[in-house]
């Protein structure tokens, strides 16, 4: 799939948080160029490149309390960077965005609906998203806020829009894919004067932009395909400057679901990786799924890169890349387990997106409506025959 050209900019001034990083030069640069040089400050001789962590609670602040830092809660120049770095990824060469980092991608998801959010207002939520969202569901009913729900496929959510506050999106849907038109939503959300934002993780910025179909926020878990490493926690929110961000500003300095220092400059580290990690996988991740889908033992596979895949017609229209995520079922929860347990370069453990390859039984977490035999498997960056030849030998050895 081929990139469309990108300016240069990224969100904010360089003089403070959020401000444009001196990383790009010129306009058309690929996401490539993007990924390695994103968020980078302007070179200094006998400097780093990426300078390192800031750690600090408070900073040299004489007179009056003006001046980007001032904090250790509100800001801190490690954030800075990575913010500039995610903003010109996730809506590069646009003006009047911004990008805000925070520990977790759960303490992201928080900060946008408990800010946006008030008693008597109603939101959207998908009925089959990340597994977290029924315990935010509980909480949010709990401060008398209307909580609706839908699925994803056949853009479900459409049907109990009306009068809604905010319509949450999660494309492709973790665990089972679906996907939804985003566009069209954003659209029927905006006439009813509802704000939308997309939960962006699976897709990562290279496989989706949720801002350049519409929406008011694109929200993501750092932790998975962003970092890719599977050693830090972290989350982020980008979304057009203004009344909006500001509210969600407010909420990361109340609440203090900051991340740490050394969080943001690994995954700053991280980020230039990004479009050789994301290429690799998903190139992997549409090999097994066409390897898994002759298997008489697998049922119900899903992977929205597969043309004959439910959701592949709307994905291609949005999305350039389909992301590391195979999902099918296997037909009993023994069989499953048995399969888990043969597996030799897929470990078995939860999350996604890290350069090893995972693999688990979403069933036995509870809270995800699949069945028992359900696999979820994040694709890594072990050599495609490796990675198909293990699964593969996996199910002949534990068929029944």
């Amino acid at each position: 799939m081929s990139e469309p050209a990108a300016g240069n900019t990224g969100p904010g001034a360089e003089k403070g948080p959020g401000g444009a990083g001196y990383g790009l030069s010129g306009s058309g640069s690929g996401e490539g160029t993007r990924a390695v040089r994103a968020g980078l400050p302007k070179p200094v001789k006998h400097e780093p490149a990426l300078p390192g962590p800031v750690f600090a609670a408070h900073f040299h602040l004489p007179g009056d309390p003006t001046g980007p830092y001032t904090y250790g809660r509100d800001e801190n120049p490690t954030w800075t960077l990575l913010e500039r770095a995610i903003g010109e990824l996730e809506a590069p060469g646009r003006d009047g965005v911004e990008t805000l980092v925070f520990s977790s991608g759960m303490a992201a998801t928080s900060s946008v609906l408990f800010s946006q959010l008030r008693t008597g207002d109603a939101v959207v939520l998908p009925s089959d998203g990340y597994q977290a969202l029924p315990l935010v569901r509980a909480q949010l009913e709990a401060y008398g806020i209307e909580v609706r729900t839908a699925p994803t496929g056949g853009d479900a959510q459409l049907e109990v829009l009306d009068g809604a506050r905010l319509l949450w999106i999660e494309s492709p849907a973790n665990p089972g894919l679906d996907v939804c038109d985003i566009r069209r939503l954003v659209g029927a959300a905006h006439a009813r004067g509802a704000l939308v934002a997309v939960d962006n993780t699976l897709a990562t910025p290279l496989g989706q932009r949720p801002l350049e179909l519409g929406a008011d926020f694109s929200v993501a878990s750092g932790t998975k395909q962003l970092t890719g490493h599977g050693d830090l926690l972290l989350g982020y929110v980008t979304g057009r400057s203004g009344e909006a961000m500001a509210a969600v500003r407010r909420w990361r300095k109340i609440a203090g679901a900051i991340a740490g220092p050394m969080e943001a400059w690994l995954a700053h580290r991280s980020l230039a990786t990004i479009q050789l990690r994301v290429d690799r996988q998903n190139a992997t991740a549409l090999t097994l799924a066409e390897a898994l889908r002759g298997r008489p033992e697998v049922t119900g596979l899903r992977y929205p890169g597969l043309p004959e895949d439910p959701a592949h017609t709307i994905a291609a229209q949005q999305m350039r890349r389909y992301g590391c995520v195979v999902s099918f079922t296997l037909p009993t929860r023994a069989r499953a387990d048995r399969f888990l347990d043969a597996l030799r370069f897929v470990d078995d453990a939860t999350s996604f997106g890290g350069i090893r390859s995972t693999a688990e039984r979403r069933g036995r977490w509870g809270g995800d409506a699949v069945p028992e035999g359900f696999i979820r498997l994040s694709v890594g960056a072990e050599d495609p025959q490796d990675l198909v030849a293990d699964v593969l030998r996996a199910l002949d050895e534990t068929a029944d």
